[in-house]
């Protein structure tokens, strides 16, 4: 079969096999199936790990698979927000006093 071949059949057949991975047996005992989550379009499908079902003697839990990289990329962004607003807020009204000079030089003398 051709690459073109299988692109063609991915596109046309996303069935469940391609979101649950084949289940496979631990030394324990316990039975682990992979969940991941498709996505794509015209230019191909991107699968990212969601989790994965354990079932150990006779009960069924599931584990997240936690992305780390968007938690950071969020931590990060969140706190980039807070600076700009602070910024802008100390910007637009500055805590120290206003030095600046207003009217003329000398227009605060009394005329004799």
């Amino acid at each position: 079969m051709e690459t073109p071949d299988l692109v063609n059949g991915v596109r046309t057949d996303p069935s469940a096999s391609r979101v649950f991975g084949e289940p496979y047996e631990t030394v324990d005992g316990a039975t682990i199936v992979t969940v991941a989550r498709i996505r794509g379009g015209g230019r191909g499908f991107t699968a990212t790990p969601v989790g994965a079902f354990v079932v150990h003697d006779g009960k069924v839990s599931w584990e997240a698979a936690v992305d780390e990289t968007r938690v950071g990329l969020l931590a990060v962004s969140i706190g980039l927000a807070a600076t700009v607003i602070a910024t802008l807020a100390v910007l637009r009204r500055p805590p120290w006093p206003d030095l600046s000079r207003r009217g003329s030089f000398g227009s605060n003398r009394s005329r004799p």
